[in-house]
This record gives C-alpha cells, sequence and structure tokens, in this order.
C-alpha cells in the first residue's frame, strides 16, 4: 500500500534526524499536517512550534544554521514561498545558509482549501533564488531520500511535498543523485518530462497511447534545480519531441527550465506543456481537479497527441 507523501516525509525526518544532533524542526502551527510532529515527538527539545509567522520561523532558522543547526522549515508551500519568502532570499539564497524548506500540500494537493491554499508558483518562485536547490518529490520513497539528502547536502534548499498519496515508482533500494533524472518508461516518438504526481499520470498515459502505437519516453526530472540538462538535450534529439508536465502553472516551473535549456542548446523540436494556465484553480476533490485542469492520465495524452501532429 502507498503511503502519503507527507507521512513519508515525517518518517524520515523522524528517523534520519534522531541520528543527527545538528538536525532542528520548525513549524508554523500545522505540524499534524506537514508531519514535522513525528520529528516533534521523538526529538521534542529540537521541535519548534512558532506559530502562524512563517517570516519569523524562516529567520528563526537562518539563526540556527549560523549557529551550525541544520534547520527543516515545515508549513504549507503556499504560505512558505510568499511570507517566508524574504528571509529565505535573504539569509539562505544571498549568505548560502543550509536552510531546508519543507513545502508541505504543494500543487493541488490541499484541494478542498481551494486558491487560498493551492501553491502553483511555488517551483517557479524557488527556482530563481540564486543558491537555493529545488527538488520535487514523485513518490514516497524520493521523498524519504530528500530528507536525507538535505541533511547531507549544505545547499539551501526547497522541497516540494503534497498531502496526498502518489503511486510508488521506486523500490527501496532505490538510488537518486541531485541534477540527474530518471528514465521510467523508453520510448522513440516523444518524452515527457515530469516532476511530483505527474510522472505516475505520465506512465498511465504512456499505457494508454501504447495501445494507439505511440511510443513514450518517461522521465522523472525530481531534480528541477540543478536540472539534468544532459538528458533533457538527448531527449530531445533522441525522441524528436518534448512535453512537459508538472502540478504547477505554465509559467517558471520545469517547462521553463527545460525551455531553457533547449532554447540555450538550439535544439528546435515540437513541444507541449502540461501544467495550470494562468489560472486560480477552484476548491474540489483532488482527483477532481487533476481532470478539471487536464493534469491527469488524460489530458497528458492530450498534450502527447497534439504535440505529435506538429512533428509529423
Amino acid at each position: 500500500m502507498a503511503k502519503a507523501i507527507r507521512d513519508a516525509y515525517g518518517e524520515a525526518l523522524a528517523a534520519y534526524g534522531a541520528q543527527d544532533p545538528r538536525v532542528v524542526v520548525l513549524d508554523a502551527d500545522v505540524s499534524c499536517s506537514t508531519k514535522s510532529a513525528v520529528f516533534g515527538a521523538v526529538c521534542p527539545e529540537r521541535f519548534f512550534n512558532v506559530g502562524i509567522a512563517e517570516a519569523n520561523m524562516t529567520a528563526m532558522a537562518a539563526g540556527f544554521a549560523a549557529a551550525g543547526k541544520i534547520p527543516f522549515v515545515n508549513t504549507f508551500a503556499v504560505f512558505l514561498t510568499s511570507m517566508g519568502l524574504a528571509p529565505a532570499r535573504l539569509y539562505g539564497s544571498y549568505a548560502g545558509l543550509p536552510i531546508k524548506l519543507a513545502g508541505a500540500y504543494g500543487g493541488l494537493s490541499d484541494a478542498l482549501d481551494g486558491p487560498s491554499h493551492h501553491s502553483l508558483e511555488d517551483v517557479a518562485v524557488m527556482r530563481t533564488l540564486p543558491n537555493f536547490k529545488v527538488f520535487v518529490a514523485s513518490d514516497e520513497v524520493q521523498a524519504a531520500w530528500l530528507v536525507k539528502n538535505a541533511i547531507e547536502d549544505a545547499a539551501p534548499m526547497y522541497l516540494r511535498l503534497s498531502r496526498d498519496v502518489f503511486p510508488r515508482i521506486y523500490s527501496q533500494d532505490e538510488s537518486f543523485r541531485e541534477g540527474e533524472g530518471k528514465i521510467l518508461r523508453d520510448g522513440a516518438d516523444a518524452s515527457v518530462l515530469a516532476c511530483g504526481l505527474m510522472v505516475s499520470n505520465a506512465l498511465r498515459a504512456a499505457e494508454e497511447l501504447a495501445k494507439e502505437g505511440i511510443s513514450l519516453r518517461v522521465v522523472d526530472l525530481f531534480s528541477v534545480k540543478p536540472l539534468d540538462e544532459e538528458l533533457v538535450v538527448r531527449c530531445a534529439r533522441e525522441t524528436g519531441a518534448i512535453i512537459t508536465a508538472e502540478e504547477h502553472g505554465l509559467y517558471g516551473g520545469l517547462g521553463g527550465a527545460v525551455c531553457e535549456v533547449l532554447c540555450r542548446e538550439a535544439v528546435c523540436v515540437p513541444m507541449g506543456a502540461v501544467a495550470i494556465r494562468d489560472t486560480h484553480a477552484e476548491c474540489g476533490s483532488y482527483q477532481r481537479l487533476q481532470k478539471e485542469y487536464s493534469l491527469d492520465a488524460d489530458g497528458i495524452a492530450r498534450v502527447v497527441r497534439d504535440t505529435l501532429r506538429k512533428k509529423r
């Protein structure tokens, strides 16, 4: 049975954090939702509930980092990358302190709370900050690795997490590396470059398209920054068409990062994008919202077909 991304994160934070006394965890009064409370139960002396004060919390994390600690900062992604942005920019990006921002309930996963709680611009915002690394968890195994990697890597970092259960993609012994994507399914006609929930949705789309004779490569680009630029270029040249898929707004996220690489390397192929198109999403169940905004397997398949028509 697959585990919710937030549960995998909380368990990994407790397991890895308990082993390293430098790890401290801060939360903005939502620790039962972010699951940072799991760490708090194991290491109460290193857990700090600062209340609903996201900017202060991020600044406090900078103080901990300056004192040699590894602070994990927890709240909903939309608030962490807005109210928490100024101190993240100053102390993480500019000063280079190893602040680890864990954005819970990324994308549309806080589905029923609606547009005030949806996070559709967080990857774009954090990707623009110098020195910050940006990762998007695609399943529970990867979410746990992101915690371990954040402890081991002294860079400031943004981890985009989710409230929900994603289908398991990886085995427990899978290895990951920063800046290195994963080809999960090979194909010759087009490549879907995806992150987060959209990886499993893309794999389902590939299965359906195979029945139509379309051979689709599916790549997990969980490391949005640093990006696996070599793999992006190789997929474009080998399959001749690129589709990016992300649970995020159209502008500035994974799709923007991929376009930047292909433009810079002068690789010209038909491209399509699966993303939220310049709007705030409605309230509704997570599954309904995915369908409504064409983020599900059917939506990906439609964009693949449209992109292949340009190729032909």
